[in-house]
């Protein structure tokens, strides 16, 4: 394909704005998939996509399209074709490539979406006509133009009765600074206006730029592991060509392989003899893990390993932690063959071994947000029919000791002693809410709540733009939650990872029965312990059943108890049988009976439920 007929670009929008079904439409639209082949979100191949309605990883694939060229007459046509004027008119009919990434949508997975922002020259900005500008769809719109994108704004389901066009059209305007009939106004579900769609691709988005004589550079946009045929790379080329048999390297890691094959995606794979510059496809190479071929990475062949590294590669670091441990010890085995095999596709999948007094033997966790750690919760209880106990998630803290040593720490669990600590610092974020107006007072007071910092407010046509800083541990558990609460569903919510910083942070351990569960322990902001403590012993409560005696549920810092609550023991009616007679025959069997539960508190043991190592996530 020449070069200048390339089209790469991507499609960007907030969850749920309809940008997998624009790529339905335009699949069916070039005939790349036949219709009686299609079927919704063909581009989303896992379940979990699928019933969770969005997309979690993204999937490229080459479309060709049939455009007229538009150009002024010149003698190579037909001389009865001559126009009256030397106008731009329709000269030949060309066929495009169009090379498409769908990406997801969700904040935890942003760092995907940038690398397939640098694998294209354009986006298609896809908004509901319904909803407006939401605060992913501006956290999208700022990594497009971080990478100077060409941006083809899409208001999508204007056919909805709830749509507003000419408001949410004022709204991307503002974003923009376009004019009014840049904005293509579609409905993905129908197909009325996705060809208008594709004919801006054409004609707005530039073809790729690069040398095809220079030494071969292709970036790696996704990898995911293959049980048969290994690693498998998702690149754009930007240099030179990788063809069948060439032997390539990683620059970033240093890692060797061979391109056993070579292809492109439509959507199902097809092997082709070499992917030139600017195209998008695939790589089958024999690595055997994806820490070999990170997302950002730059491929490059023997022949050319005097390339450079492209520019915006780093190593994705998890920051969200949480420790997984099967029901019965006897499955630890098949939790940790799980997880190093999902960890083979998923190279921003952290993980190491854990010890819990309570739990046995179990693994922590690193992801890179809870919906990451959901769903792979999920896939290890479906895929591999694991029955797990997960623990209230944590983010990691950078610990430093009066000796000088630094300590990355993961687990509230694995503070050492406070003797020993000179400084903890806890990460934070910068963050972006937009929310109509009506709500701000809100959702400021919940920032102050979550001991954040308001840093700007701006205004989007009828809605707000909330900037502001907080503590990433805060925002952990409920705070989605609670935002939609607050603003009556209206709030969206984005945020990136900002810096490390020194506070007043104790660790918050949990007694049952006087027995400490460390698998419960939480690092707190000293400020909030007592309240925190409070709070979670009450869930405890609710979370735990009640034994045949009564077990006392604590809090603790340091071992100074700050919080306490009793779950009361089960009261069999040892006098039922009786029917009159003495008092004391009652009394007797009363005393007797309070003898035992004595006793059996002395010795007996509480079966914690798993619902109860969550009870952060269940919050209020």
């Amino acid at each position: 394909m020449i070069v200048k007929n390339i089209r790469n670009f991507c499609i960007i929008a907030h969850i749920d704005h309809g940008k997998s079904t624009l790529a339905d439409r335009m699949l069916e639209m070039t005939g790349t998939v036949e219709k009686r082949d299609m079927k919704s979100q063909l581009l989303d191949s896992m379940d979990l996509e699928r019933e969770k309605g969005i997309t979690i990883k993204l999937a490229p694939v080459r479309m060709a399209y049939r455009s007229q060229a538009i150009g002024i007459w010149n003698m190579e046509y037909d001389e009865s074709q001559k126009p009256n004027s030397n106008s731009q008119i329709p000269i030949a009919e060309v066929e495009y490539q169009l090379n498409l990434i769908d990406t997801p949508g969700h904040v935890d997975f942003s760092y995907e979406v940038s690398r397939s922002l640098q694998a294209c020259e354009g986006a298609v900005l896809v908004v509901d006509a319904s909803q407006g500008i939401q605060a992913q769809t501006l956290a999208n719109v700022y990594l497009a133009l971080a990478v100077d994108l060409t941006i083809i704004p899409v208001l999508n389901k204007i056919d909805l009765p709830a749509a507003d066009v000419a408001r949410v059209s004022a709204e991307i305007i503002n974003l923009l600074g376009c004019n009014e009939e840049d904005i293509l106004k579609i409905s993905a579900k129908t197909g009325a206006g996705v060809d208008e769609v594709l004919q801006a691709i054409v004609d707005r988005i530039p073809a790729p730029q690069g040398d095809a004589d220079a030494p071969t550079r292709a970036l790696i946009f996704d990898s995911y592991y293959d049980d048969y045929r290994g690693v498998i790379l998702y690149v754009r080329i930007v240099d030179g060509m990788v063809k069948k048999g060439d032997v390539i390297e990683m620059i970033a890691t240093g890692a060797h392989g061979i391109a056993l094959e070579v292809g492109i995606l439509q959507p199902a794979k097809k092997e082709i003899d070499g992917l030139t510059t600017g195209e998008i496809g695939y790589i089958v190479t024999n690595l055997r893990t994806t820490r070999d071929a990170r997302v950002g990475d730059t491929v490059t062949t023997k022949r050319a390993y005097t390339a450079s590294q492209l520019p915006g590669y780093k190593l994705v670091k998890p920051f969200v932690y949480a420790g997984f441990f099967p029901v019965s010890n006897d499955d630890y085995k098949d939790l940790k063959d799980a997880i190093e095999k999902l960890s083979l596709s998923d190279s921003a999948l952290q993980f190491e071994p854990e010890n819990s007094p309570v739990l046995g033997f179990g693994v922590r966790i690193g992801f890179l947000g809870l919906l990451h750690m959901d769903i792979i919760r999920e896939r290890l209880e479906r895929e591999y029919n694991l029955d797990l106990i997960v623990t209230n998630p944590s983010t990691d803290y950078h610990v430093s000791l009066s000796n000088g040593e630094e300590l990355d720490i993961k687990s509230a669990s694995d503070l050492p002693d406070v003797s020993k600590i000179s400084e903890i610092r806890e990460p934070w974020i910068k963050g972006e809410i937009v929310v109509p107006q009506t709500y701000i007072g809100a959702v400021l007071q919940l920032i102050i709540n979550k001991r954040g910092i308001q840093k700007n407010l701006s205004y989007i046509d009828e809605r707000a733009l909330i900037s502001f800083e907080a503590p990433l541990a805060n925002l952990l558990t409920d705070f989605y939650d609670q935002l939609k609460s607050v603003t009556s569903g209206y709030g969206s919510f984005n945020y990136e990872l900002d810096d490390y910083r020194t506070e007043d942070l104790v660790r918050l351990d949990f007694y049952v029965a006087g027995n400490m569960v460390d698998a419960l322990s939480i690092m707190a902001h000293r400020s909030e312990a007592q309240s925190l403590g409070r709070i979670i012993v009450d869930k405890l409560k609710e979370a735990i059943p009640r034994q045949n005696f009564q077990v006392a549920l604590q809090a603790a810092i340091g071992g100074k108890f700050i919080a306490r609550a009793d779950l009361s023991a089960f009261r069999k009616d040892v006098t039922g049988y009786l029917y009159g007679g003495d008092v004391s025959r009652k009394k007797k069997l009363l005393a007797k009976q309070a003898k035992g539960k004595k006793r059996m508190k002395r010795f007996g043991k509480v079966d914690i439920p798993s619902e109860a190592f969550t009870v952060m996530l269940k919050r209020d």
